[in-house]
């Protein structure tokens, strides 16, 4: 069974991080679910406005939003049990590193893009 991963800031450009994200985890075979507000679909995708949004388990959840917006965000992720959590590269923030544990994560303070196998500027 394929992991499913919520990319929050799922971008339709395919320049942003958002999108490579995107890209990347399909490649390597996840069921991705787009998290964006502003965006119908992403690579094809529909996206769902928020994390609350998203119907059944989720495995993962990448974060590719500013940190003040992940702080907004990380709450839902708790809420949904979602177990691993990513800040990428720019999403992070001390403030919001701290929120994440205080809710019982364990953030990764990483780029998923590079841990599942990727060169995001290969995308």
């Amino acid at each position: 069974m394929p992991k499913v991963v919520a990319v929050i800031g799922a971008s339709s450009n395919r320049r942003k991080f958002g999108n490579r994200a995107v890209r990347a985890f399909l490649t390597q075979g996840y069921t991705v679910i787009p998290v964006n507000p502003n965006e119908p679909e992403v690579e094809g995708l529909r996206t769902v406005a928020s994390v609350a949004d998203i119907a059944g388990p989720v495995d993962m959840a990448t974060f590719y939003v500013p940190p003040e917006i992940g702080l907004k965000v990380i709450e839902q992720v708790a809420q949904k049990q979602i177990p691993e959590v990513w800040l990428n590269p720019g999403a992070e923030s001390d403030d919001l590193v701290a929120k994440a544990r205080s809710l019982g994560l364990k953030p990764i303070v990483a780029c998923s893009i590079v841990a599942v196998g990727q060169n995001p500027y290969d995308l």
